[in-house]
C-alpha cells in the first residue's frame, strides 16, 4: 500500500472564512499548521494576508461561517494571525479528512474557492472527501495526486528526529481537528521542549511538501 499527497480544489459559499475572502477580494488565507487548533477552546489559526484588515474583518462579521475572531498579532506589513471560531452552519472539511486517517498539509484560498493539499494513508481514501463534497453541494476537483511509499517506510528528505516527530503527533491526534494532543503533549512524548517540537514539525511538514508536491525543477537549494 502507498500513501499519498493529493491536491484538491473546493468551493462552497459555506466553506469556513468563504464569505470574509469573498468581500475582501485582496485577501489571502493560508492555515498555520504549527499553531492548529486549543483542543479546549476550539480556535482555530490561520495567517492572514490583506490589503486592508478592517475591510476584511467586516467580511468576517458577516460571514456565517465564523462566530468570535481574534487578530492575535501582525507579524509584518499587511500580515496577520487570527484566531477563529467556526458556527455550526460551516463546512468543515478537516474532520472528513482526519476520519479517513488523513492530514491537511496546507490550506489557502484562490479567490473563493480552496486549495487543499492532504497526506492520505491510501488513495482510496480520498472518496470519503468526495462523498461528504457530493451530499453537501461542495465543487471538488482534484489537481494532482502522488502515490508515495509509506512515510514510515521512506524519508522523503526527512532526518530521524522529523520522521518520529511528525509519527507520535500523528499517532497521538495531534492533526486532527480539533487536537486530541496538545503541542505540548507531543513534546512530552519526544522528551524535548515545545518550541523544539515545534520546530521539528514544521521543518518535517515543509520536507514532505517540498518532496511530494513540488517538482526538482521548483524545490528550493
Amino acid at each position: 500500500m502507498s500513501d499519498i499527497k493529493a491536491v484538491v480544489r473546493v468551493e462552497h459559499p459555506d466553506i469556513v472564512l468563504t464569505g470574509a475572502v469573498t468581500h475582501d477580494r485582496s485577501s489571502k488565507v493560508r492555515s498555520v499548521s504549527e499553531a492548529g487548533t486549543d483542543p479546549t477552546s476550539g480556535k482555530f489559526f490561520y495567517r492572514i494576508e490583506s490589503s486592508d484588515f478592517l475591510r476584511f474583518e467586516d467580511g468576517l462579521r458577516n460571514d456565517n461561517t465564523v462566530g468570535e475572531f481574534e487578530r492575535v498579532i501582525e507579524t509584518r506589513d499587511r500580515e496577520a494571525i487570527y484566531s477563529f471560531e467556526y458556527t455550526d452552519e460551516a463546512k468543515i472539511l478537516s474532520p472528513v479528512i482526519s476520519a479517513a486517517s488523513g492530514v491537511i498539509l496546507d490550506m489557502e484560498n484562490d479567490g473563493s474557492a480552496w486549495i487543499l493539499t492532504v497526506w492520505m494513508p491510501d488513495r482510496t481514501d480520498l472518496a470519503h472527501l468526495w462523498d461528504y463534497a457530493r451530499r453537501n453541494d461542495i465543487e471538488i476537483d482534484l489537481l494532482r495526486v502522488n502515490e508515495y511509499a509509506s512515510l514510515g517506510n521512506t524519508d522523503a528528505g526527512l532526518t530521524d528526529s522529523q520522521r518520529e516527530a511528525l509519527l507520535v503527533a500523528f499517532e497521538r491526534g495531534y492533526f486532527e481537528e480539533p487536537r486530541d494532543a496538545t503541542l505540548g503533549e507531543v513534546a512530552a512524548d519526544l522528551d524535548i521542549s515545545q518550541p523544539a517540537a515545534s520546530g521539528l514539525l514544521r521543518r518535517g511538514i515543509k520536507r514532505l511538501i517540498v518532496s511530494s508536491m513540488m517538482d526538482d525543477s521548483e524545490k528550493p537549494d
